[in-house]
């Protein structure tokens, strides 16, 4: 079987895809991944085909670009539609030439899917955050003020479905490219027990758990309560480092903070706290305690997957359905306020003082480990593809 992958240029979307890809190649198929040049390396370990998107006009690679999307629809259509014809030539020529039987894209990669529908070409997703339906979407709930601002922003995005169209891709409405029905194939990297309204979502949804790469450097754990922070690569509120030295510095817990994107430096640190540019993620949560996160999918779950409860700090409407998620599991406590430093303390204490935090972390674990992960996805996709 030969697979045309696509994905956007983020590493939260690329890296749990990648053990996928080379169980299929390992399984004989051929996988021509649609990507930028900052993954091209993890991607050609696979064994994958990489197909560089670089020398396209491709906007959607500015990250200064990503905040505006999430709140404005028609910026975010046109942003898409320019992307997409943008990427529209080379994605012609590359198709003509592969004549892939499948293609596999990101959830929000919509120019696969789009590729997919210009092609008739059999498609699946691939969804590195939850799944979303009607009832799902509920986690990730919009303001009315959003909703009076989507609906005057109508007129503005069906010109720029005018323009797909007008460029061979047969789209009625906005809804026919972002939203997955059931009778999509899905594929979903966590657990039906972590997934909100798993039960809503038809067996063609295949959740196989999340990616959890090995511990290649161990950490030395050097106290009996370990703090791990992390807030991914966009930190809108970097007084938070500020805050949470603030928060432990009279304490005797070893606090890890890794703070790679930031570039803050602090000279008055205790030594119980160390900053990092890089830490292997893995290992650090291997001995940690309660883990301080953004929200992220990946860093939640890689959280989860060692029983470590969340201090939960989103920033994205798409982390906040991971909080809310999380908060209500009961493997973590959503932290309104973090602009203080008591508030911080206070919430991991309780974490580390009431037991049925770890217990539910604990459960969400066993629910990933149960999953079959890149192996199933394979079954998956042979089945739907080739039966």
């Amino acid at each position: 079987m030969k697979i045309a992958w696509f994905c956007i240029p983020a590493h939260g979307h690329t890296n749990p895809t990648l053990a996928l890809v080379k169980e299929m190649v390992d399984s004989g198929h051929e996988v021509f991944y649609f990507s930028f040049e900052d993954f091209k390396e993890k991607i050609e370990k696979t064994g994958a085909t990489y197909i560089s998107c670089d020398d396209c006009n491709f906007e959607m690679k500015d990250k200064d670009n990503a905040e505006r999307v999430a709140k404005d629809i028609a910026f975010a259509t046109e942003l898409l539609v320019n992307s997409t014809l943008a990427l529209d030539e080379m994605i012609a020529n590359k198709i003509k030439i592969i004549n892939p039987d499948l293609i596999i894209s990101d959830s929000v990669s919509y120019w696969g899917k789009l590729t997919a529908i210009k092609y008739s070409i059999p498609y699946i997703s691939s969804t590195t955050t939850f799944a979303f339906n009607k009832y799902s979407s509920a986690y990730m709930k919009h303001g009315i003020g959003e909703l009076v601002k989507m609906m005057f922003s109508m007129p503005k995005v069906n010109k720029q479905l005018k323009r797909l169209r007008q460029n061979g891709y047969p789209v009625k409405n906005i809804l026919d490219i972002i939203q997955n029905d059931n009778e999509t194939n899905t594929i979903v990297y966590t657990s039906k027990f972590y997934q909100p309204c798993s039960n809503t979502f038809s067996d063609k949804y295949c959740f196989i758990g999340p990616s959890i790469r090995p511990i290649e450097t161990p950490f030395e754990k050097t106290s009996n309560i370990t703090i791990f922070i992390s807030m991914g690569t966009i930190v809108k509120n970097q007084k938070i480092y500020r805050y949470c030295i603030d928060a432990f510095s009279k304490t005797d817990y070893q606090v890890i903070i890794s703070a790679s994107s930031s570039n803050i430096k602090f000279e008055d640190l205790p030594d119980n706290i160390r900053i990092y540019d890089f830490v292997d993620q893995m290992a650090v949560l291997s001995i940690t305690d309660v883990f301080i996160t953004h929200c992220g999918m990946n860093s939640a779950s890689e959280g989860l997957y060692f029983e470590v409860p969340l201090v939960l700090c989103p920033q994205t409407s798409e982390e906040e359905a991971v909080a809310k998620r999380t908060e209500e599991l009961g493997a973590g406590i959503w932290l309104k306020s973090i602009n203080n430093s008591s508030n911080i303390i206070n919430t991991v204490n309780k974490i580390l003082n009431e037991p049925s935090y770890k217990q539910a972390a604990l459960e969400i674990s066993k629910s990933f480990k149960e999953c079959k992960g890149a192996k199933e996805a394979r079954n998956f996709i042979e089945k739907t593809i080739l039966n």
